[in-house]
């Protein structure tokens, strides 16, 4: 990941039609602080580009043709220095979004999403949490829940035995969308404090990021969907 003190956070735009990729790279480009430095229209070529031009975060598309993105975020995120994943989706594509976060994906976000909600979410991503605060993605998670929930009780994953009583409670915060301020400020804690809690439940459920360990929140049954129904 590139120091946003020396430059643009980089971006790539993986997406088979050309309007909507033109539509990302308007929005991205129009601010200061980002840059769209590689455009794709499939997985294939965006790993080819991807191999040759760093970027920072992706923005891929679920359904492509040759090489899909879910396969596409399987492979980014197993390279050494993999950059971010942030999967665009819609509420008919649940299915992948789930498959997506599972290959290594930060987070997910509606292609109809307002402008403000792309910026505010890439760089997001770049700072290294994960796009699930947002109110797009806490109504998509509505969707997803039930998905993620539905595994049955024989191959439901369980809580580490070593997890802390705060630790779960931090987790179940987290698979509700809050920040690490908002934990904070409920808990009654400092956020560096917070900070450590976060990074003891991502080691010990052997979580990669913030969104794989909401996930696991859920295999678990730690959450249920209908718990997100006021979100």
């Amino acid at each position: 990941m590139s120091d946003a003190a020396t430059g643009p956070i980089r971006i790539a735009i993986v997406d088979d039609q050309q309007l909507v990729r033109a539509g990302f790279r308007m929005v991205i480009d129009s601010q200061p602080d980002m840059s769209v430095e590689v455009e794709a229209s499939d997985g294939e070529q965006a790993l080819r580009e991807l191999a040759r031009v760093p970027v920072d975060v992706v923005l891929m598309d679920v359904q492509m043709p040759n090489l899909d993105g879910i396969e596409a975020t399987r492979r980014l995120t197993a390279l050494e220095h993999s950059p971010k994943v942030v999967v665009l989706t819609t509420f008919d594509n649940d299915e992948y979004v789930v498959a997506a976060i599972s290959a290594g994906a930060s987070g997910f976000l509606l292609k109809d999403a307002q402008p403000e909600d792309l910026l505010a979410a890439l760089r997001t991503v770049y700072r290294g949490d994960a796009v699930i605060a947002a109110r797009s993605t806490r109504r998509l998670l509505q969707h997803v829940g039930p998905m993620l929930a539905g595994t049955s009780t024989v191959e439901r994953p369980q809580l580490p035995e070593d997890l802390t009583p705060r630790e779960v409670e931090v987790l179940e915060a987290m698979a509700h969308g809050l920040s690490n301020t908002e934990i904070a400020t409920k808990f009654f804690v400092s956020e560096a404090t917070v900070k450590t809690h976060v990074g003891r439940v991502l080691a010990k459920t052997g979580s990669r990021d913030r969104v794989q360990a909401v996930v696991f929140a859920y295999q678990t049954g730690l959450v249920q969907p209908e718990d997100l129904l006021g979100g």
